[in-house]
């Protein structure tokens, strides 16, 4: 299982990123979580196939209706025990 840190900035906030992320996440058999930062950007950590993750980081490049995307950090990250894909507190 491969997974990656998503640091997702714009207009990403107050527009139904986390739940939308979540349900995409869902529909694409990606496990892991997603949270609103105090500077406004969104973070997740996406875990799953090399091709579910590129497909959920497409997705997040983009956003869901209203969300203005300006970038997507992608970094390599280390697989947590997660069986699902939870939205998290702020942080």
């Amino acid at each position: 299982m491969a997974a990656r840190h998503l640091q997702i900035t714009g207009r990403v906030q107050g527009v139904g990123f986390r739940y939308s992320m979540q349900r995409e996440a869902e529909r694409l058999e990606v496990h892991g979580w997603v949270r609103n930062r105090r500077d406004g950007s969104v973070e997740a950590l996406v875990q799953g196939s090399e091709a579910a993750i590129a497909a959920i980081t497409d997705w997040a490049r983009r956003g869901p209706h209203g969300a203005h995307v300006t970038s997507v950090n992608v970094s390599e990250a280390a697989p947590e025990t997660s069986a699902s894909f939870e939205q998290r507190p702020t942080a």
